[in-house]
C-alpha cells in the first residue's frame, strides 16, 4: 500500500510524525482528503478545524487544530497548526463549558466547536 510522510507540528511541539495512507483537514476552501500522489497544495486551517490521520498501520487519530496551514506534496503532508490538542485527551465537559460560555467570542467559540467535532470523529 502506498504510504507519505506525515507531521503534525503545533507551534509549542510535535504531535506526531510518520508515515500515513490518508489525511484528512479541514480548510478556508473546506475538507479535503489526501493520499499519497496527492498534487501540490498549500492550505489554510480553519479555527477549530479537524485534522484526522490513517496511519500506516491502519489506526485513526484524530486532532482538533486551530488555524495554521497544511502543505502537500506527491510524497509528504506537513501540518503547521496554531495549537493541536488530540481527540482522545479533549475534556468533553469543558469543551462544552466553554462553548456555552463563549457568548459573543467567536473565535473562542469556533475552538470548543472544533474540539467537540475532533471527539465526534475518532
Amino acid at each position: 500500500m502506498a504510504e507519505m510522510a506525515v507531521e503534525l507540528v503545533a507551534v509549542e511541539e510535535r504531535l506526531w510524525s510518520g508515515t500515513a495512507t490518508m489525511v484528512v483537514a479541514q480548510t478556508t476552501e473546506g475538507e479535503i482528503g489526501v493520499m499519497p500522489g496527492h498534487e501540490p497544495v498549500l492550505g489554510q486551517l480553519i479555527e477549530g478545524g479537524v485534522v484526522a490521520i490513517t496511519t500506516s498501520d491502519g489506526e485513526r487519530m484524530v486532532a482538533a487544530v486551530d488555524g495554521g496551514f497544511i502543505s502537500i506534496t506527491a510524497r509528504s503532508v506537513t501540518v503547521l497548526a496554531e495549537s493541536a490538542e488530540w481527540a482522545k485527551d479533549i475534556d468533553v465537559d469543558a469543551a462544552r463549558r466553554t462553548l456555552d460560555e463563549a457568548g459573543d467570542d467567536e473565535e473562542a467559540a469556533a475552538r470548543a466547536r472544533g474540539r467537540l467535532r475532533a471527539v465526534e470523529r475518532q
